[in-house]
């Protein structure tokens, strides 16, 4: 039997985009933006999990000093979504 290459792309399309669309879903429900905003600020897997990362450090249970430091070390892989933030917000 032959493998049906373009129906096995099409199902790994599927696939990313239902995650895409989870994950901005997941996402929105923790801020003000919407599935929509964020599909479009932050359209790859990649690009919602840096937010996600971005969002765990500024929510998370420490004090002020420590997400900063969370951040610094952070900031070269998040810097683009810190910017896209707040490009959005501003």
């Amino acid at each position: 039997m032959a493998t049906d290459w373009d129906d096995v792309d099409k199902a790994l399309d599927d696939a990313a985009k239902k995650t895409n669309d989870d994950l901005a879903g997941k996402v929105s429900s923790l801020t003000r933006l919407t599935d929509d905003e964020i599909k479009k600020l932050f359209p790859t897997k990649d690009d919602v999990a840096k937010l996600s990362q971005l969002m765990q450090i500024v929510r998370g249970a420490t004090n002020q000093n420590e997400k900063v430091n969370a951040l610094t070390e952070n900031i070269e892989g998040l810097g683009k979504t810190v910017i896209t933030l707040l490009a959005k917000l501003a």
